[in-house]
């Protein structure tokens, strides 16, 4: 029987599975080197990375072979976003708002209540994004769940628009949907 004080504990080894292999050490930075006598010594000794990656699954074709600065990006919702100020962009999405309550038959008292609200949703911020729940935009709109009109994801004029319908529609003023955002922290 083997006493405890001549048994060897193996060294602990890191909580992260990827760094428990060969292949995990290397990914996490350190080089191995095997000697003369067929050892192996591992170091911290940081690796530089090649200039190029594969793309999602390993495959090296297509675009894997070009320089990550040379190949084409993908779309996102942040496509089109330059430019936006010759087109009318440039204005004060309060202003827009001020201009537009009427139209949803608000009062002008009515927009204090909507400053509040878009302030807490997305200070105002067109491109607002809240990745987890899909809400975009000064209103956040839940993209996953709404159609949204074309222009939506650029436009402070269309995003206003659709802001202050859903208001009207959902709590009737901007008060209400105040209100009801301070009782549930959410509108």
């Amino acid at each position: 029987m083997l006493s405890r004080k001549n048994t060897v504990r193996a060294p602990r080894t890191p909580r992260d599975p990827r760094l428990r292999s060969t292949a995990g050490l290397l990914a996490a930075g350190f080089t191995l080197a095997v000697t003369a006598s067929g050892g192996a010594t591992a170091s911290a000794a940081p690796i530089e990375p090649p200039p190029y990656t594969s793309t999602p699954g390993g495959s090296t074709e297509g675009t894997s072979a070009q320089p990550v600065s040379e190949r084409a990006e993908r779309p996102s919702r942040s496509d089109g976003r330059e430019g936006l100020a010759g087109r009318g962009q440039h204005l004060d999405p309060r202003a827009i708002a001020r201009q537009m309550m009427p139209e949803f038959g608000f009062a002008a008292s009515q927009f204090g209540c909507l400053d509040a609200l878009y302030v807490s949703e997305s200070d105002w911020q067109v491109h607002a994004d809240n990745p987890i729940s899909t809400a975009y935009g000064i209103p956040q709109a839940l993209l996953s769940e709404h159609d949204v009109p074309a222009g939506y994801l650029t436009n402070p004029t269309v995003q206003i628009r659709w802001g202050l319908g859903y208001i009207r529609d959902s709590y009737g003023t901007p008060c209400a949907a105040w209100a009801f955002k301070q009782a549930n922290n959410y509108y």
